[in-house]
Parts: C-alpha cells; structure tokens; sequence
C-alpha cells in the first residue's frame, strides 16, 4: 500500500483529472496479505502535499458532485446495488464522512443504517439476521455506520463469546458478502484509520465544545482502554474479508480533509466502473409540447 512514485509526488493537484489522480488499488487491502495497521500512518497523505489543503477541498467538491451524477444514474436505471461499509474506532469519522462525501445525493435514493447494541429481537436471531435486511434494492445505495463487522470486532474485544464462535464468523461474512456480490451488489469496505492521539483530541474537544457534548459517550473511554486489541482484531477482520469482489481500502483518516477526498475518490472511481447509462426514453416523445 501507498507505492508512491517520485513522479507522482512532483505532479501538481490541479494537474491531475478530477478523478483518477490516484490508483485506489493503493489503498485496498490485498486478499491473502499479512496487514500491519502500525506501519500505515494515520497522518499521512499519500499522493498529495499535506500544505495544499485548499486544492484538496476543491477537488473534493467536484468529486462530489460527479458522486451526485452517478448516484442520480444508479437510482434511474435501477439496476445496480452499491453497498458502503464504513468503519472505525469511535470518534473515527464516519458520521463526518458520510456528511461530507454524500452531501449532493438524492435521498429518495440513499439510506443510512446505522447498526448500534441489538436489541433484544435482534439476539434472539443469528448476527447477520438484522444486517440483511438493511442491504440495498435495486438502485439504492446503502452506507453502513459499523456494520456486520462488529460482530468480529466488539465481540472479540471484549470476549462477548467465544473465540471458537467469532472465528467462524469471517467465513460467514465472506460466504455473506459473496451472495450479495453474486445478486448484482457492488460493495466497497472503508476502513477510516485514525491515531489513539487523534482519537484522544476530538473527544476532548466534543467535552470541551457545549454543542458537541451530546456526541460525547462515557463508554468511549472504556472502548479506548483496548485500543492495542481494536487494532489487532480490525487488521485480521480486514484481512480475513478483503476478497476481490468485496475489497477494504485502509484510509489514513486523522486529516479530515485527505480521509474526505481519498473516500470520495474511490467511491467515483467504483460507480464509474459499474458502467451505467439512463434508461431509453420513453417512445414517440420527440418533439413533444406539453399544451396549456
């Protein structure tokens, strides 16, 4: 990952497309590697200056309005399904994320599902049970807040069952993300990879800032106590499910403004690989006036 070319790193923002400034592939996790999360820098920003945030946000915006295009020819032509996995610790990004990057899409098109403690129904059935439910129609696409994956990461972490269990359960997920991968789903895994000092900043800053307490979880501190676990069960989550057809791509997320531009990227790079076009008009149109 992040194979920088000394040519790439002389190549000014505004003169790369506006998509496809940067392979994607250099983000994914490869299927069947060893992931070291300790040897990517959350701070890093691979293929671009970190003094040019300004052209970073600039190219951001127009990623995102092509996002506004291609998700309006996903909900139009109806075929396609894309499913979204974001992940992360808390405060990591994901709220922000989709904020930001999904800010121009049709909502008649576009759903959120956010997957916190199940609930009492939800326990009385298999893991995935819930999550199935929540996965895309037919020129939908779904943006996952966690996911299935908690059921390999919190669960491991904090020894909810027993090993024997939750290593069963990436071949579950694989098999799982095969099948809707096999019924027309495109699926994209982000995982947004933030420092333990960052994370320790924007939780004190949601205590410090009156308005963002309501965003403050005392549990959060909890979770933070097992950071070193989090990041050992996130690298063999993600390298037990990162398959050809249901990549994760690893973002270094401390700089809010690079995770932004790096999800915005692939996520154009993938619509615009499904290929889409809008339907025929309807016949005999041509010319058409509608009267008074």
């Amino acid at each position: 990952m992040f194979d920088i070319c000394s040519a790439d790193r002389r190549l000014g923002p505004r003169d790369r497309p506006i998509f496809g400034w940067v392979d994607i592939d250099d983000y994914r996790a490869r299927p069947g590697k060893k992931l070291a999360l300790d040897d990517i820098d959350p701070q890093a920003t691979p293929h671009w200056n970190p003094s040019d945030r300004a052209a970073a946000e600039e190219r951001s915006a127009a990623l995102n309005l092509r996002i506004e295009v291609l998700q309006e020819l996903l909900w139009a032509q109806g075929k396609e399904r894309v499913l979204v996995v974001l992940q992360a610790m808390d405060a990591g990004g994901k709220d922000g994320t989709i904020k930001r990057v999904f800010e121009h899409v049709n909502p008649s098109g576009v759903r959120v599902a956010s997957f916190k403690k199940p609930s009492d129904l939800e326990l009385d059935h298999d893991y995935l049970w819930r999550v199935h439910q929540q996965v895309p129609a037919n020129g939908e696409l779904v943006i996952f807040n966690r996911s299935h994956y908690e059921d390999v990461l919190i669960v491991r972490v904090l020894d909810l069952v027993p090993e024997a269990m939750w290593r069963k359960r990436y071949r579950h997920i694989r098999d799982f993300e095969q099948l809707l991968v096999d019924e027309g789903t495109t699926i994209v895994k982000i995982f947004l990879h933030i420092s333990k000092e960052e994370q320790r900043d924007r939780l004190q800053d949601r205590l410090d800032r009156p308005e963002k307490n309501w965003k403050f979880d005392p549990g959060d501190l909890v979770q933070r106590q097992h950071w070193s676990d989090y990041m050992a069960a996130f690298a063999e989550a993600i390298e037990e499910t990162s398959t050809e057809r249901a990549p994760w791509y690893v973002v270094p997320a401390n700089r809010k403004w690079y995770r932004d531009l790096v999800v915005s990227e692939i996520l154009v790079q993938t619509l615009e690989g499904l290929q889409m076009t809008f339907p025929p008009a309807p016949p005999d149109i041509a010319g058409m006036v509608i009267p008074d």
